[in-house]
């Protein structure tokens, strides 16, 4: 532990005691390859067995979990180093799908085009900016990068963890999603349009790319001799329809999500994101059920006035009582701060939705929807070391981020520097 101080009188005999009864921390960020143990009061695994351990021990070797068990039962082993935090609960760190601080803001929004297929938020990626920081001090680890809405279909999102000195650290998965908006936003393009034209356009860049595709998929496979000329356009959209990533989609209102599903689930078969899913979108419940690779993600608004039945409605709650259970939270950062995503799980529950589901809809559930659930969303042995220490429960107002582990290195601790 280094203290970076001037002895004064009277201070020496305070520093020699504090140096006696402080825990043995890593105060300062971990190098790779560092063995570290995290002794703690509880760990919410988030896992299949959704298995709770109190007074638990999580080791971590380099990037990785190695263990996790109680402390009484699982030795740390010689050369770890203790982070002793007893009182404290370890969760996975949460995961948003739908943010827009993790770059330059204001190169998100290049609405040359309705469609501009060829854009990607990798090429604005902006380590450790301000807003990256505060992320982290309230508990998110990774997040997914996509442009704006003012285009129906604006580009490619990159798939980031909130923490490393170069793009190269950041990216999980570059191309992480193909980002569309199917109205709302796209209305107020310069020109003027309306959703019949938008739907039409859509749906010609993606029947275009998908016969890019297939033309390559054929030659390929060797069907065909001739091989296709490369489009840089369309090029990007090929893993789109091997369903090797997403299409996350700005859409809200009942009549424009059953679209949605309707042409990019079902017609197109893409493994189809709903973020936002707002006002009355849960009356469509039905028709997502159908298709059982769709995620929901709502947010930011968690409630809405039903004026049909003239009342408040949560829509989280609403969602999950039309059976919907791959449901999660976002923020649309920074419409709503990227740190305050515990806040509005939060508010979900207040308005009916169930605390622990909740909380699976910001940490293991945006993982499966991105794709990446391998790596992340829960604690297991042999996934990434991103994690967050909490005084309690996260969806808690009352409880703070005191500590954040990603990729195995501390990001943020409270103890050295209190963020808000």
């Amino acid at each position: 532990m280094s203290f970076r101080t001037t002895l004064t009188r009277g201070c020496v005999a305070s520093l020699v005691a504090l140096m006696l009864t402080a825990p043995l921390a890593a105060t300062e960020p971990s190098a790779e390859g560092t063995k570290l143990a995290f002794l703690v009061g509880k760990v919410v695994t988030m896992d299949d067995q959704d298995r709770v351990i109190n007074n638990a021990v999580v080791l971590v070797e380099g990037h990785q979990i190695v263990g996790i068990g109680k402390a009484k039962s699982t030795p740390i082993p010689d050369g770890y180093r203790v982070v002793e935090r007893k009182n404290l609960w370890l969760v996975p760190g949460m995961v948003d799908c739908h943010d827009h601080i993790a770059g330059g803001l204001g190169d998100l929004n290049d609405m040359v085009y309705l469609t501009n297929p060829g854009l990607r938020t990798v090429d604005t990626l902006v380590p450790e900016n301000a807003n990256i920081k505060r992320a982290r001090a309230g508990g998110v680890t990774t997040v997914l990068l996509i442009p704006g809405s003012g285009t129906n279909m604006s580009g490619f999102g990159t798939i980031c963890r909130l923490a490393g000195d170069s793009v190269e650290e950041m990216v999980v998965k570059e191309t992480g999603s193909l980002k569309i908006a199917q109205a709302g936003n796209p209305e107020r393009y310069w020109y003027g349009v309306g959703r019949t034209f938008m739907n039409y356009n859509t749906r010609q860049t993606l029947e275009a790319a998908q016969t890019y595709h297939e033309t390559w998929e054929a030659f390929e496979k060797g069907e065909t001799t001739e091989k296709p000329d490369m489009n840089p356009i369309y090029e990007g959209f090929r893993g789109l329809f091997r369903r090797d990533f997403v299409v996350s989609v700005h859409t809200q209102g009942y009549q424009v999500l059953m679209t949605t599903v309707l042409m990019l689930a079902k017609e197109f078969n893409l493994r189809t994101v709903l973020d936002h899913c707002t006002f009355d979108a849960w009356k469509v419940a039905p028709v997502v059920l159908k298709d059982p690779s769709i995620y929901t993600i709502n947010g930011p608004r968690q409630f809405q006035f039903d004026r049909t039945q003239r009342k408040m409605m949560g829509n989280a709650a609403r969602w999950w009582q039309g059976g919907v259970q791959k449901l999660g939270i976002n923020t649309d950062a920074p419409v709503v701060p990227q740190e305050e995503l515990s806040f509005q799980a939060a508010m979900a529950c207040y308005y009916g939705w169930k605390p622990y589901e909740a909380l699976k809809g910001v940490t293991r559930v945006p993982a499966e929807a991105l794709m990446v659930d391998d790596v992340i969303g829960t604690i297991e042995v042999g996934k990434d070391a991103e994690f967050v220490l909490w005084t309690g429960d996260p969806l808690d107002p009352r409880s703070a981020c005191e500590m954040t582990i990603i990729r195995g290195k501390i990001a943020y601790d409270a103890s050295e520097r209190r963020e808000f």
